[in-house]
């Protein structure tokens, strides 16, 4: 990027483009787009890429356009402080817009900030602006999508709803009901969805229903899903083979893979904040349950957020707290009165006696971990 300043607007030039952002569930959503988008078009592997590896800030996407010259399609993880980038240079055809949430607040700051910088973008893209497939559950992505020139809308029906709590348009305090949330000082409030989830199925407010194939697990996978079928309907492939091609994604980027690590067969979470894990937690099964902490650079700094999270739903198994801030997770786990264990390094943790005799081939040990451990495991494990 620093002998090539201009690379990014020039490999984005004469590409269809989607990108997907958000604070969680982005690397998945890309992974099911991308695999939506190529089973609907010819020579798919070849003529769309994508940055599957997760590497989603500048040079991460310039390095993935770069090796892909001749592809005519870029489904695009992008990193929430490149968004605006990719509008401005890129002028997506879809954009997905998946939430809004606490993450890394020493890197990203207040979230308003951000959704500011998102709204600007559109509302200078104006006409030539991309179709957002948007959560219409989250008021700060409805109030980015006000700027927007056309909003898919997608009801998501999150677990989390801590970061909603005040209006981004004035400032006064929400409300939340059966239809959803609603300002009482403005007018901005829970737009009509367009999609949304009932069981396995993905409907449509035309009335147009689709079974969801989801090899992931997790419900907020399936509106992960949803977004990425919508998205796939809008740059004109057919449902069928979205789904097909929804139906093939397993572990993206490692997430929810199983390995062998220090003899002990495990499945690897990956969630970075209150709201990944407010919905990581209750897709695990094991006990023990191992729980994985850092908090360098990449993880975020400020480790506050885990008495946000309600670890109280662990009564009655045991956890084995690992990675450098194991002690904080340990803390926060004594006031919830969960039994558990440090043990610090992931490779120990994982080679525990109280591990022994715990697993089979058919029920791994979870190990849910922050970013920085995550991609450690992954190592430990063979996945890289």
């Amino acid at each position: 990027m620093t002998l090539a300043p201009h690379a990014l607007p020039e490999l984005l030039a004469d590409r269809r483009i989607a990108s997907v952002t958000g604070t969680n569930g982005k690397t998945t959503t890309t992974h099911f787009l991308t695999a939506a988008v190529r089973a609907g078009t010819p020579d798919g592997q070849r003529s769309v890429v994508t940055n599957a590896d997760g590497a989603n800030l500048h040079h991460g996407i310039v390095s993935a356009l770069g090796e892909a010259p001749a592809a005519t399609v870029a489904v695009l993880e992008t990193d929430e402080r490149v968004v605006a980038d990719v509008v401005t240079m890129g002028r997506p055809e879809v954009l997905v817009l998946l939430n809004f949430s606490r993450d890394q607040l020493d890197r990203n700051h207040e979230l308003t900030f951000l959704g500011r910088d998102w709204r600007d973008a559109l509302e200078k893209a104006a006409e030539h602006g991309p179709t957002v497939v948007a959560n219409a559950c989250d008021p700060l992505i409805v109030w980015v999508c006000q700027k927007a020139r056309h909003v898919i809308w997608v009801d998501t029906k999150p677990r989390w709803t801590a970061d909603s709590t005040l209006c981004p348009n004035c400032g006064a305090v929400l409300t939340h009901g059966e239809g959803g949330w609603d300002c009482p000082g403005c007018e901005l409030s829970q737009p009509a969805a367009d999609w949304w989830v009932e069981g396995d199925e993905a409907v449509e407010a035309s009335g147009r229903r689709f079974h969801l194939d989801v090899q992931v697990p997790g419900s907020f996978n399936l509106t992960n899903a949803i977004c990425a079928l919508a998205a796939a309907i809008h740059m004109g492939i057919q449902p069928e083979d979205a789904l097909r091609g929804i139906a093939t994604v397993e572990s993206p980027a490692g997430r929810y893979a199983t390995c062998t690590i220090g003899g002990t067969h495990c499945r690897l979470l990956l969630s970075k904040n209150p709201a990944g894990w407010t919905e990581s937690l209750p897709l695990t099964t094991s006990d023990p349950l191992v729980l994985a902490i850092d908090a360098v650079a990449a993880d975020g700094k400020d480790v506050s957020w885990l008495w946000d999270v309600d670890y109280e739903q662990l009564a009655g198994r045991t956890v084995i707290c690992t990675g450098p801030r194991a002690l904080d997770l340990a803390v926060r786990l004594q006031y919830a009165g969960v039994e558990h264990v440090v043990i610090e390094g992931l490779a120990q943790a994982l080679s525990s006696p109280l591990l022994a005799g715990k697993w089979d081939s058919d029920h791994p040990v979870d190990v849910l971990s922050t970013y920085t451990p995550f991609q450690k495991l992954r190592r430990l494990g063979g996945l890289t």
